[in-house]
């Protein structure tokens, strides 16, 4: 027996051998420290209830020695009314429905305890999108359904409604918005995605043994493998051309141009930000993307375009590149006016800031470039060269490679590449 406090939780280790040791108090009887042979720690009480069973309650991992100390004796006093907590929670599990799990989870991401890809806290417009598709598709469909007796038949099941549009709808959101939801195999692996990621919360929650999505194999997203031709690229040109000529907003139409000639996310171009905008050293310097600070390559052809917004639209008072209706806040309409640009010509009708996304990086290839060069174009994460950019100024070699991507889109967009000319260039 030890004093578990904070020196002794900070220090203690498994005893070798043994795949968990548990320490119990010397004090409190009944309260101990569990400790893996991974490393990992758990407050819990050990009691015996009225019928003399031997049972533990774990009380969680996040606690301090004295929060659990504090929360060992309420729990041990119930066990002496001739309560059974760990019974209690057992059947309390046994009963939470697939709404209530998806809400603990929500209400976890929003405290930061649970992890994105990158083992950061999920951003804000990361939670967003979840609460979408929890929202729109998993309640729906899985709301109701007792979280243990989800099989993985029913996630395929899910999956396939989703994909054909089961849950489609179109709906009035406030006062003048709408949710338009399509559904597709895009939406359905994506949200299987994260169905898998609420049972892995559920898991460690001791709420399920075992995750339903494991071995789930998700539809293809047809939007990620759809990419631009040159000719679609000079339609491109002729739609934006057409949207100036009828007062689209000229933001939208600078910003579109933007995300074609750049390969950036739409979110990094609509809150893009003038500090972000290195003109001298031809890169982008984001402060916070998915992927954390990110330096990108900038080609000449997207600094024009940057160049020729309006100096009114772009005002002093704002940081933003594309400013929104007023200084604090980013241009917000970016993804409807997307969608109002496309559009104008059948042929772009199922293009988004995605399939521009794929299209650079598909060019990019068709030029030979290598994976871990265009992974440094659109900055993907830690794993390509982009890491090395950091706080220093980017290779030549990049934005001479950003350059021709760029040079390339935009003589497309105007025209005056045909697709045949890539093979040519390729090899020149």
């Amino acid at each position: 027996m030890t004093k578990i406090n904070k020196r002794f939780v900070d220090s203690a280790a498994p005893k070798p051998g043994r795949a968990e040791t548990v320490y119990f108090d010397e004090k409190l009887s009944g309260f101990g420290l569990r400790v893996k042979a991974s490393g990992a720690k758990s407050f819990l009480i050990q009691y015996r209830n009225a019928r003399g069973e031997s049972r533990r309650l774990t009380l969680g991992s996040k606690l301090t020695p004295d929060q659990a100390r504090r929360e060992a004796r309420l729990k041990l006093a119930d066990v002496e009314r001739g309560r059974d907590p760990a019974k209690e929670l057992d059947e309390a599990r046994a009963a939470i429905t697939v709404k209530t799990l998806c809400d603990d989870y929500l209400q976890a991401a929003e405290k930061g305890l649970i992890l994105g890809k990158r083992k950061r806290p999920k951003k804000a417009s990361t939670l967003d999108t979840d609460r979408g598709r929890i929202s729109r598709h998993i309640v729906p469909l899985l709301g109701k359904r007792v979280a243990r007796d989800v099989t993985t038949a029913d996630i395929n099941k899910f999956m396939r409604d989703v994909s054909s549009g089961k849950t489609a709808a179109d709906e009035k959101t406030k006062k003048r918005g709408r949710a338009i939801v399509t559904g597709g195999a895009g939406t359905a692996a994506r949200t299987v995605g994260l169905l898998g990621g609420i049972f892995s919360y559920a898991i460690s929650e001791g709420i399920r043994s075992d995750n339903p999505v494991r071995g789930v194999k998700r539809q293809a997203d047809n939007e990620r493998e759809r990419r631009l031709s040159l000719a679609e690229y000079a339609i491109l040109g002729e739609a934006l051309a057409e949207a100036e000529a009828e007062k689209e907003n000229p933001l939208a139409v600078a910003a579109v141009k933007a995300l074609a000639l750049t390969g950036a996310r739409r979110g990094e171009i609509a809150n893009l930000k003038k500090p972000e905008v290195d003109r001298v050293g031809k890169a982008f310097r984001f402060t916070d993307t998915k992927e954390g600070a990110s330096v990108r390559p900038l080609g000449a052809a997207a600094i024009r375009a940057l160049d020729a917004i309006p100096k009114a639209l772009q005002r002093a008072s704002s940081k933003y590149v594309f400013p929104g209706g007023d200084d604090k806040r980013p241009y917000s309409g970016l993804a409807k006016a997307i969608s109002r640009i496309m559009a104008r010509k059948p042929e772009l009708a199922d293009v988004t800031a995605h399939v521009l996304r794929h299209s650079f990086a598909s060019l990019a290839d068709d030029l030979g470039y290598s994976e871990a060069t265009t992974g440094a174009m659109l900055g993907h994460g830690k794993k390509t060269v982009t890491a090395r950019y950091i706080h220093k100024p980017v290779d030549a070699a990049l934005i001479d490679a950003t350059d021709k991507v760029a040079d390339m889109i935009e003589s497309a967009m105007a025209g005056k590449l045909k697709d045949a000319e890539v093979h040519n260039l390729k090899t020149a």
